[in-house]
């Protein structure tokens, strides 16, 4: 996905997909704390990309940091885009996803110090990103170190901050400036880290597209651009290597599918695709993008490295031209790609592996622009009711969602349909309603004494934990206990009736 900023200065990231398409999904070319005197000598080492000490001592002590600070492998996390005007506030976020998730890892598109705040005492590995603009200024010591100073120091080690990531798939934006100064910003970067002494906590990267690879299909093929091949990514390995860092890899088998490979798509049974040069069968998209990409860093030398899943999703929403689009496909996308990355199955280049994986992303975001399904790539709506379950939450928050995949009901349409005699009807916030006004909803029914214990802590309605699902059932219970008159689900303004059944699990309503 590339990234790009949005006027708004609040929605600093903007994911617009670059549609590529091959016989296996994959891109085409595109044309186009120590003694001073040891800080010294780490930050010399730094600058020429080599490791440090390799005394038994230090070893062990980077041994215990980077197994106990650094994240491991076969993990999933999410990418936390904040392109929307409804979202939850970041601490209600960072508790639902520690309460109520087995998410341990979040990956930033910035370094929102709301968001940072937020996360402090938790534990969850948190990513964050130097935009891509900033990149050519990075290069300066003297900015690395603010920088520094500004978004990383003032938060770790309450925020349990692991990477920093320079810029996103900078080498597909044709920007010859960003390109060539990629590099220098990423090694400037980590010196400033280790005058920080925080070069072992902290590790440096880049997530790119799949249109880095100018051969992917087959994956025996796979190769990186040429001219930026030798003059980028070369060094950008070698830097990776010496600094014990994940090539970052941004792989969408969704924009790589037709109707005739959704099921290739979606770790569906299927034929398969032969490489005759290897002899090896893809019954996955995925592990054919990911084995492309490691056949290009074997050919450079860099088949040791670890590859990390940055971006990877499918959307729960779309467009009647595009393929395989609904909830239902999106939670078998995912929940899929779950199993397989952790698994411990690898790919056929690469057996007996794990992958760290980011799926894209945490929440749907309404302000992103193009089509119906830029939108809709979240696990979660904004009120925090799951799209669908993968099985990343609780026991305790999975017994109180829909076992479909579809959204759990929590507002009433926009035009409700007309009241029927034979059919039963419920009573539900308007969308958009201000959470406010819903609030005091909440204080007015359940301050008559009407039954609220199902929506208190421990209560079947009490996940997900939100204003809006909460008011939800209050709204209806006393439109119920009223007899279902109109103007009991008025609540000035802010109720409308349906005849959709809002309840889930063990949540009647």
């Amino acid at each position: 996905m590339l990234h790009v900023a949005l006027p708004n200065p609040n929605h600093k990231v903007k994911h617009l997909k670059l549609l590529f398409f091959s016989h296996v999904g994959l891109v085409p070319p595109l044309h186009q704390r120590s003694p001073s005197s040891l800080t010294h000598q780490k930050l010399a080492m730094a600058k020429q990309f080599i490791p440090l000490s390799s005394s038994i001592l230090v070893a062990v002590i980077s041994l215990f940091l980077v197994s106990t600070l650094v994240p491991g492998v076969g993990s999933i996390g999410v990418n936390y885009g904040t392109v929307a005007n409804n979202l939850p506030p970041p601490p209600q976020v960072a508790h639902f996803l520690l309460e109520s998730t087995v998410i341990n890892r979040v990956k930033l598109y910035d370094a929102n110090p709301d968001i940072l705040k937020a996360f402090a005492h938790t534990g969850i590995a948190v990513t964050v990103t130097v935009p891509n603009d900033q990149i050519p200024r990075l290069t300066k010591l003297n900015f690395a170190r603010q920088w520094v100073e500004d978004n990383v120091q003032p938060y770790t080690p309450a925020t349990n901050i692991v990477r920093i990531l320079v810029g996103n798939e900078v080498i597909t934006t044709a920007d010859k400036m960003l390109i060539g100064n990629l590099v220098p910003a990423m090694q400037t970067l980590h010196t400033a880290l280790v005058a920080a002494s925080l070069d072992r906590r902290i590790q440096v990267s880049t997530p790119h597209s799949l249109g880095v690879l100018s051969n992917s299909s087959p994956p025996s093929s796979g190769k990186f651009r040429l001219g930026y091949d030798i003059h980028v990514l070369k060094p950008l390995l070698s830097f990776l290597r010496a600094t014990k860092s994940p090539f970052m890899i941004n792989p969408y088998p969704f924009f790589g599918c037709s109707p005739d490979t959704l099921d290739y798509a979606l770790f569906r049974a299927n034929a398969g695709v032969l490489d005759e040069n290897t002899g090896l069968l893809y019954t996955n998209m995925l592990d054919a993008q990911l084995d492309a990409v490691f056949l290009a860093m074997k050919v450079l030398g860099f088949d040791d490295l670890e590859i990390v899943i940055a971006e990877t999703g499918w959307p729960s929403m779309g467009d009647s031209t595009q393929v395989g689009v609904d909830a239902n496909v999106a939670s078998e996308y995912n929940g899929n790609l779950k199993r397989h990355v952790s698994s411990g199955a690898g790919t056929p280049l690469m057996p007996n592996r794990t992958f760290e994986t980011y799926i894209f992303a945490l929440f749907n975001e309404d302000l992103k622009p193009g089509p119906t399904s830029e939108r809709n790539f979240g696990l979660f709506q904004p009120d925090m009711t799951p799209v669908y379950d993968i099985g990343i939450l609780r026991p305790t928050a999975r017994s109180s969602i829909p076992n479909n995949p579809t959204p759990v009901p929590r507002v009433a349409p926009s035009n409700p349909t007309p009241r029927s005699s034979k059919r039963k009807q419920w009573c539900l916030p308007k969308t958009g309603a201000d959470d406010y006004a819903l609030q005091r909803n909440i204080d007015y029914v359940c301050g008559l004494g009407l039954d609220c214990g199902p929506i208190q802590q421990h209560g079947a309605c009490f996940l997900p934990n939100t204003v809006r699902a909460h008011a939800a059932f209050a709204m209806n219970l006393y439109y119920q206990s009223t007899g279902n008159n109109d103007s009991d689900c008025d609540f000035d303004q802010t109720g409308a009736i349906t005849n959709v059944d809002p309840s889930y699990g063990k949540c009647q309503y």
